[in-house]
């Protein structure tokens, strides 16, 4: 752990852990945990989708994990039975916009600070009693946007977590406040176009994997064929769509500010992990100075995992996960 007030950035610790390092439990007993099971939950006026993967034996503590953009719950589903084998009750919710999370009525959108109210109700209703209570151990995870969001609320409430890991989730590219007009035109520019679009972003199965492949060059083709079926879904005529919200592919009008991130981070006081995927992973040019602002930090990087870490090294990440939670040291 590292007082990044008064020490130099700590270097992160680099794994390469295999499926063996997670030994709570037999691989059967693992596969035994691999469905999860699907509830709704009504949070911040909406009802939400989540997923649930029990704890195995005693529960110790319930691990939250939110996902990034263009992605869903379902695909923890390498992550989270490991995490359940550790004595952890996981839950994934599909945010608003993705995949059977709840859409943004007509006329309105997906501003980004609508997830932090999201969580703290999910929270709320999932996890705790209602009262912020720090008595329900909570582990948050955010991977890229999730933990984005998972800052701004452990900033908010900083009481309720008990430990806060970041995925590569520091936020985007940090913006010059006179951005935000440019960014408001081709806002509403983006949003025009795509209510003038008569053809849905569909086609076949192979088509869409395409797509998720150029979007994904350093995962590999078989990773991304078992992603593939967590974030489509079938349409009538046989074709298969994105399980998104359009909406999510137009500019945001509401520029990232990183003094204004780094604000909340230095209001959590729970230990906090920094995961990184290694050179092909997503860093912004001013990390380190996003990570000197969390009062409790750890990190440790995964080699050549890239920013899906999620996908492309799950027994690595679910280790570093698991060994985060069970130090007592932090």
């Amino acid at each position: 752990m590292s007082d990044n007030a008064s020490v130099p950035p700590v270097p992160p610790v680099r794994l390469g852990l295999g499926a063996d390092s997670l030994t709570p439990d037999a691989p059967d007993a693992l596969d035994a945990l691999a469905s999860p099971r699907a509830h709704r939950v009504q949070a911040n006026g909406l009802e939400h989708h989540l997923l649930e993967w029990p704890a195995a034996g005693d529960e110790r503590g319930t691990a939250l994990l939110i996902h990034g953009y263009m992605d869903a719950a379902g695909t923890w589903d390498l992550v989270a039975p490991a995490l359940a084998a550790a004595g952890l009750r996981v839950l994934a919710p599909d945010m608003r916009g993705y995949g059977e999370g709840p859409r943004a009525p007509a006329g309105s959108y997906y501003h980004f600070v609508d997830y932090v109210p999201d969580v703290a109700d999910i929270v709320d209703a999932a996890v705790g009693d209602g009262s912020h209570s720090p008595s329900s151990p909570l582990l948050l995870v955010g991977h890229s946007m999730g933990g984005t969001v998972s800052t701004l609320y452990a900033g908010a409430f900083p009481a309720r977590v008990t430990k806060l890991a970041l995925l590569e989730g520091l936020g985007p590219p940090d913006n010059a406040p006179d951005v935000a007009p440019d960014r408001m035109t081709r806002w509403i520019a983006d949003m025009r176009a795509l209510r003038a679009r008569a053809k849905k972003d569909a086609g076949t199965r192979e088509d869409l994997f395409r797509r998720l492949a150029m979007n994904h060059p350093h995962v590999a083709s078989e990773v991304l064929r078992g992603r593939l079926p967590h974030l489509v879904r079938e349409l009538p005529d046989g074709r298969v769509a994105w399980r998104f919200d359009p909406l999510h592919k137009t500019s945001s009008p509401t520029p990232f500010f990183a003094k204004t991130f780094m604000a909340f981070a230095k209001r959590i006081t729970s230990p906090t992990l920094f995961v990184s995927g290694g050179e092909n992973g997503f860093h912004p040019a001013d990390e380190e100075e996003r990570l000197s602002a969390f009062p409790k930090l750890r990190r440790v990087e995964i080699p050549d995992a890239g920013h899906m870490m999620h996908w492309t090294r799950p027994s690595e990440l679910a280790a570093a996960l698991v060994s985060f939670w069970k130090d007592e040291s932090t």
